[in-house]
This record gives structure tokens, C-alpha cells and sequence, in this order.
């Protein structure tokens, strides 16, 4: 199924920020069944609901949890990482699964360690080329085109508008 491009817009910032984590368990040891992935999954669904961050994707692989997110410049990846995993571990030892206590001890379900790359936008090369090209006097510009109500009330520096949100510079 395509993601859609959906921006979020608040009072101050337009943005489209998503990331994949990767949390990998305490020990290096496949505990993440079917039934433990489903607390795991709702658990990361209602916190991040809490927090602001949408869940695009969550999946699995034994000893790893692989999660692609939607989340807001005011919240650090960090502070997201840290609440997902803290929630959900707490979740899933309430449950007292068997398979999950046999193989795991201590109050620690996830490694300190995570992994994040940030994803979506344009491709690598893509904004390569374009900030490469910013200091060449032959790239090709966009002609500037302004009204003469525009340029009169503009004053020194010109309104800017993105998509409804105006800001005077």
C-alpha cells in the first residue's frame, strides 16, 4: 500500500518528518512470538498516539522490532525512542509471558541501543545535485514574478507565504 504525502501543519511549522527504528531485544535471543508482538504493536500504538507520533508501519523479525514513523519537529527522536520503549516493555512484562521470562531477566525487555535513519522526501542524490548547484551562476532559475500590489505593500523584505501560513521576514 503507497504511504501518502500528508504535511503537518501547526501554527508555526509545516512539516513531513518520518524515521525507521530498530529496537532490538536485551539479549540476543528470538522472544518476540506472535503473541508478544501484538501487546507490543498496541502498546507502541497507544503511546504514540499520546505523544503525537503517527505509527505508519510495525513489523517484526524475532529478536528485533522494525517501526516507521510520522512525527513532529517539536519532539526529539530520542524522547520518542525512549518513550516507545519504555512503554512497551513495561506492557509486555505485565503480561508475564512464559516464552519472554524463560528468556529474559531483570527489568529490561529492549537493549539500550537503537538504530534510526530518517526516510521520505527526495532521494539523496537528488538533494546532492540541488545543494551542489547553489553557487553556480548558469543553473536554471525560476523567474521572480511579482504583482504591483505586492511589490508596493512588500516594503524592504516580501511577505512570504507557504500554503495559508504567512510570516513577514
Amino acid at each position: 500500500m503507497p504511504i501518502t504525502k500528508k504535511y503537518r501543519r501547526k501554527r508555526h511549522a509545516v512539516s513531513m518528518l518520518h524515521a525507521h527504528l530498530v529496537f532490538c531485544v536485551k539479549y540476543p535471543r528470538r522472544i518476540i512470538t506472535t503473541r508478544a508482538f501484538e501487546i507490543l504493536r498496541r502498546s507502541m500504538k497507544r503511546t504514540s498516539q499520546a505523544i503525537g507520533v503517527d505509527l505508519v508501519a510495525v513489523q517484526a523479525d524475532g529478536d528485533h522490532l522494525h517501526v516507521m514513523i510520522c512525527y513532529p519537529p517539536g519532539i526529539s527522536l530520542s524522547e520518542i525512542v525512549r518513550r516507545l520503549k519504555g512503554a512497551s516493555s513495561r506492557h509486555l512484562r505485565q503480561h508475564r509471558l512464559p516464552e519472554v521470562l524463560k528468556q529474559l531477566w531483570g527489568n529490561a525487555f529492549w537493549s539500550p541501543s537503537f538504530f534510526v535513519v530518517s526516510c521520505g522526501g527526495a532521494p539523496l542524490g537528488v538533494i546532492k545535485e540541488y545543494v551542489d548547484n547553489q553557487d553556480n551562476p548558469h543553473r536554471k532559475r525560476r523567474p521572480k514574478v511579482q504583482s504591483d500590489a505586492i511589490r508596493k505593500s512588500a516594503g524592504p523584505y516580501p511577505r512570504t507565504e507557504v500554503r495559508g501560513l504567512r510570516a513577514n521576514l
